[in-house]
């Protein structure tokens, strides 16, 4: 009984890092596009037929870039990671910034 328990409490943080890394990297990419869309304001379209933009929000073009940053250094990481691995290295977080030690 033991060891379904085991499986299960693994079978949790893969479910959570799949997540985080499959979906949540994607889904910050996404909310940036949005956020981005947000600053750069809503097009008003004139009676006479002329569209003007409308105005726009340094909050949401900051904010978007903050999330690509967040995306990009997901994937620098990622393929650090990886890397590392085909040298023999391990990446470590003891420090808070990643360390490379030899297996």
């Amino acid at each position: 009984m033991h060891n379904f328990g085991f499986a299960l409490s693994g079978a949790w943080q893969v479910l959570l890092a799949g997540l985080a890394l499959g979906a949540g990297l994607p889904i910050l990419f996404a909310l940036g596009i949005r956020s981005l869309a947000w600053g750069a304001g809503e097009a008003s379209v004139n009676p006479s037929g002329v569209t003007a933009p409308g105005p726009r929000r340094p909050l949401g073009t900051a904010t978007g870039y903050l999330l690509f940053a967040v995306v990009v250094l997901g994937v620098v990481l990622g393929i650090t990671f990886i890397v590392a691995g085909g040298f023999g290295y391990k990446m470590s977080f003891e420090h808070i910034y990643p360390t490379f030690i030899a297996k």
